[in-house]
């Protein structure tokens, strides 16, 4: 299937994210930004920067001879806040439609937050909170009810316009930004939800309190804070004197540096307001939302578990049977199913990735499976999850090469046990166990373990073995049977039947 292309033309950066087309994913096959700042002198002259539109238009070009050597056959383009503002934006649209082919669309506020709030659902289950877009020309403020927007409006305050309009002031900037926040009688629908932060400048927020706190995984999407601590790191940020003394400093561009004390201060204020339980920051915007429509006119409603399609996509490319990671997805059914575990459906499901993704690594050296492995999975592409989740999945695979009593992933990624908990820790132990033991039948391969009956009671765990496979009975699938009963805290039966 041919790729898909957006070309997004913000008040910041002028970006093309060209996604290959996968059931469910969203992967990057090329994603380039020029941070052109197209909106830096908009608020104060009325106009785009000679300089800049001249950067943009030349990104462009580039990005059109990027999309075609990529067999882009769809390529959407639109522009935000910078270029609907500007007395000359109509002119450079004209300009700039000659050099990447394709009509831009000038995004109205409204629509800005209408793909914003779609970007969100494309890269959470059933999102429920606030989420705040923030650019370099607007902040758009999205209320989410799970798949649907209630309310949405957009305020000029983003961090380039923030900067022109008080000629660098961050105590001038304050003033401002709640004169607009004023304006907004919905945000207290906010207090005990989740606020989701997007856009550039935000993720650069985010990636900076990683490197402060040594997190162990450093990934923006799904990057969760407490307000608290959000709103403290914020006024650190705002009022350092030297941004270049940051630990993580060098991860944000020099072009974006200007406006990360002014982002800090809009989020800041917008906590104070909101109230939320918690934020979760979200690579998943306006260019998402565009892609879920693109992908909505061709294929349907792509409302499908975003989660367990790319882990699928990714056993088909990389295991030796996804039909046999289906199967241990049914095999350790058994183990889990009432009454013996109450499981939660966001437990079945992350236990159904595990088991999707358990032999992913089996191309990798067997020395190093271990080491390489758990990180394909931490850094992956995969969206509908949440960090813990994403450690959880990685603990699992870990324990699933390196054997059940292992700990050396935990001195590789800086606690990683501690940060996931004691109950998640148990299950990836019991979930790699089960599945160490599976491929002892099945060696990978589909057509054996559906044969294979677990039974977990009161005391005991019974393995029923048919006996047209009674072959495969043998020391090593004792031993895995063995360890995973006493994860259980059952005694091991085995039977032949």
């Amino acid at each position: 299937m041919c790729p898909l292309g957006v070309i997004d033309i913000g008040s910041n950066s002028v970006r093309l994210v060209v996604y290959a087309r996968e059931p469910g994913a969203i992967t990057p096959l090329f994603n380039e930004k020029i941070l052109c700042g197209l909106g830096r002198s908009v608020g104060s002259q009325g106009h785009l920067g000679e300089e800049a539109m001249s950067r943009a238009l030349k990104a462009l070009a580039r990005f059109r001879s990027i999309s075609d050597r990529l067999g882009v056959k769809e390529l959407r383009a639109v522009a935000t806040a910078a270029v609907r503002e500007a007395s000359d934006g109509a002119t450079f649209v004209e300009k700039a439609q000659k050099q990447c082919g394709v009509h831009i669309d000038v995004l109205t506020g409204g629509r800005e937050a209408e793909l914003a709030a779609k970007g969100i659902m494309m890269g959470f289950i059933e999102p429920d909170g606030v989420a705040g877009d923030l650019g370099g020309g607007s902040l758009e403020l999205i209320d989410l009810e799970k798949n649907k927007s209630a309310h949405a409006i957009t305020l000029p305050i983003g961090g380039l316009r923030l900067i022109d309009a008080t000629k660098g002031s961050i105590e001038r900037a304050k003033g401002l930004i709640e004169k607009e926040l004023d304006r907004v009688d919905w945000l207290h629908l906010g207090k005990g939800r989740t606020f989701f932060g997007v856009g550039g400048t935000w993720r650069a927020l985010a990636k900076l309190h990683m490197a402060a706190t040594n997190y162990p995984l450093f990934i923006t999407q799904g990057y969760a804070m407490p307000p608290s601590e959000a709103k403290a790191f914020a006024r650190t940020v705002c009022k350092s004197k030297r941004l270049s003394d940051f630990s993580g400093i060098e991860e944000i561009s020099k072009a974006r540096r200007d406006v990360v004390p002014y982002g800090a201060l809009v989020l800041e204020r917008v906590l104070a307001r909101i109230k939320p339980k918690k934020i979760v920051f979200s690579v998943f915007g306006l260019r998402e939302g565009l892609l879920y429509e693109m992908m909505s006119a061709q294929d349907g409603d792509p409302k499908i578990d975003p989660l367990l399609a790319f882990c699928e996509h990714f056993a088909e490319q990389n295991s030796r049977s996804a039909e046999h990671a289906h199967e241990l997805c049914r095999w350790t059914d058994q183990i889990f199913e009432p009454p013996a575990f109450d499981e939660t459906p966001s437990e079945r499901r992350l236990r159904y990735a595990a088991c999707l993704l358990s032999d992913i690594g089996w191309r990798r050296h067997p020395d190093y499976r271990e080491d390489q492995v758990p990180g394909m999975v931490a850094y992956s592409g995969m969206s509908g999850i949440d960090h813990p989740g994403r450690m959880f999945l990685a603990l699992m695979v870990y324990y699933r090469h390196a054997g059940v009593g292992a700990h050396g992933l935990a001195d590789m990624w800086g606690g990683l046990r501690t940060s996931v908990g004691r109950k998640s820790d148990d299950r990836a132990r019991i979930i790699a166990a089960a599945v160490r033991c599976a491929h002892t039948f099945s060696a990978g391969m589909p057509g054996v373990i559906d044969d294979i009956g677990l039974k977990l009671n009161d005391k005991t765990i019974v393995l029923s073995i048919p006996s047209k496979h009674a072959a495969l009975d043998g020391e090593r699938t004792r031993r895995r049977f063995s360890s995973l009963a006493s994860l259980l805290a059952r005694e091991p039966v085995v039977r032949i039947v």
